[in-house]
């Protein structure tokens, strides 16, 4: 039963005030376990949970037919995983990181500390949602994983896959938890709390929708890391999407939405904890909200992302006609397919990304420089980099468009900080 337990802090840490260094009482949180819990899901909750899950099928469906659809997955993967890092306070626009990515691949060293964790958070995305299969099973190591990819290279790297073995919180003093928001619970509870959380996510009697919500929920409750819980709560819904079979072509950008909704996604994260049985009105109902929130911020997801698909298509269109309508078979059509991958690009990575010699990738460069597709640009300091400057707008259009609580910024304001709008 999920209860409230209060605890003494020492405040015995040198170097603080007087006041920070008073003893006082806190307030953790014990959750309620997940395996074996039944669930009750309200009529028109079931029903938006249905209509999200057949959403996602059909942008799943729709995607396979694309040519370039790994491409375009990548290009939404890269945009949910920068909006996960936006909830955190990480901003970095797109342009920046992509430019970063590439010098990054140059094998320069980056000063933009912002985009490095950023790119950090993508390298877990990427390697969560490649590792988990469908039917398959999310494991500890799983989590550790990406966790440590997505702490990788920053200033907290040590804590990287390493469950926290103190007590953190939300909100309140950096020095106690006294007068925090929210106080996870005690350290040594979580090893258990977490083990049962994926038994939860290996279970297969809920709605996939659902239990991607039960399970970020309860994930971001646990808090189970020093840094990074966000982050690695957002990878845990795809993990569970993806188990599911769901997502498994086109990852919808659903942080950004959630990104949009701050204060309705932090008030439904808290309305799942319940104190008491979780067979009470109070859990059912904060639980029932969560999800339904969930699955609307899905829904809005999935239909920002069609439209997306549907303008990359057209640009790659008008690339195909600008560049001369070259064969398909190409470096230079395959180019034009594979560029939503990487709008910024160096001739050897583009030769790898299209499997063709260097000097292939080079006059197919050079061809879509020519057409306008492609622009040049300084990403590194020995090698040529380019970019197209098209498909990053569209990008930033889509962040901008996602941050508008009416889906259009024409209508209502972005809700959040974005990049400017391009020049038209």
């Amino acid at each position: 039963m999920a209860s409230l337990e209060e605890r003494l802090w020492e405040g015995d840490a040198a170097g603080l005030t007087r006041r920070d260094r008073r003893p006082c009482t806190y307030t953790v949180y014990r959750p309620d376990r997940l395996a074996g819990r039944r669930f009750v899901l309200d009529g028109d909750v079931a029903a938006d949970v249905g209509d999200a899950e057949a959403a996602l099928l059909k942008l799943d469906a729709s995607a396979a037919a694309l040519a370039g659809t790994e491409a375009l997955a990548r290009l939404l993967l890269r945009a949910e995983s920068v909006a996960s890092s936006r909830i955190e306070g990480l901003e970095v626009g797109g342009r920046r990181l992509l430019r970063a990515d590439a010098a990054r691949q140059l094998g320069e060293t980056s000063r933009d500390v912002t985009a490095l964790e950023v790119l950090g958070n993508i390298d877990a995305m990427v390697w969560g949602v490649d590792t988990v299969k469908p039917g398959g099973a999310i494991t500890l190591h799983t989590l550790l994983e990406a966790h440590r990819r997505l702490l990788a290279g920053t200033r907290l790297e040590s804590h990287g896959g390493r469950l926290r073995t103190l007590q953190n919180w939300i909100g309140g003093s950096a020095y106690h938890p006294c007068s925090a928001d929210f106080v996870p619970p005690p350290p040594e509870v979580v090893a258990g709390l977490l083990d049962d959380l994926l038994a939860f996510c290996n279970d297969d009697s809920l709605p996939a929708l659902a239990q991607a919500a039960i399970a970020h929920a309860q994930f971001e409750t646990i808090h189970p890391f020093v840094d990074g819980n966000g982050r690695t709560g957002r990878v845990l819904i795809h993990l569970v999407l993806r188990r599911r079979g769901l997502g498994l072509r086109v990852l919808p950008p659903v942080s950004l939405v959630l990104a949009t909704w701050s204060r309705d996604y932090v008030a439904g994260l808290t309305g799942t904890r319940h104190v008491g049985p979780p067979d009470s009105a109070e859990a059912r109902a904060g639980t029932n909200g969560w999800i339904a929130l969930f699955a609307s911020a899905c829904r809005r997801a999935v239909e920002d992302a069609a439209r997306f698909e549907a303008q990359v298509r057209a640009l790659q269109a008008s690339w195909i006609e600008r560049a001369g309508r070259p064969r398909r078979d190409s470096a230079a059509r395959r180019l034009v397919e594979a560029l939503p991958a990487a709008p910024v690009l160096t001739v050897s990575t583009a030769a790898t990304l299209i499997d063709r010699s260097f000097q292939a990738a080079g006059q197919a460069i050079d061809r879509l420089v020519v057409a306008g597709v492609l622009a040049q640009a300084n990403a590194g300091r020995r090698n040529r980099t380019f970019e197209a400057p098209e498909l990053i707008d569209a990008f930033t259009d889509l962040e901008r468009q996602l941050a508008s609580p009416a889906g259009d910024t024409h209508v209502s304001e972005p809700a959040r900080r974005v990049p400017r709008r391009r020049r038209v």
